[in-house]
């Protein structure tokens, strides 16, 4: 049974997992969600077209999705939302 998730975190995992970048193993460490759990959650959450398109685009070449297919001067992405994300949780600005 795959842990509840509240909406913001549901669409902070889809949005990491869109981005090429953010390898599996980060969601997993932030959200305890394995491979396998991203994928059914982004097959719940997303329409099927939306699905088959980031499915395809996660097994070409084109997606780092995966940290030992990463080049390894790939270190670290950071997000344009960095700054408003803390302990994913988006902050109040002030």
């Amino acid at each position: 049974m795959s842990p509840l998730f509240s909406l913001e975190q549901i669409d902070r995992i889809i949005e990491m997992a869109w981005e090429d970048r953010t390898p599996f193993e980060a969601i997993e460490l932030q959200f305890g969600l394995t491979e396998s759990g991203v994928i059914a959650l982004m097959r719940r959450e997303m329409k099927p077209g939306s699905f088959r398109a980031w499915r395809k685009r996660v097994n070409s070449g084109v997606s780092q999705k995966h940290q030992y297919k990463r080049n390894e001067a790939i270190q670290r992405f950071k997000s344009r939302m960095q700054r408003t994300i803390a302990q994913n949780a988006v902050s109040k600005r002030r």
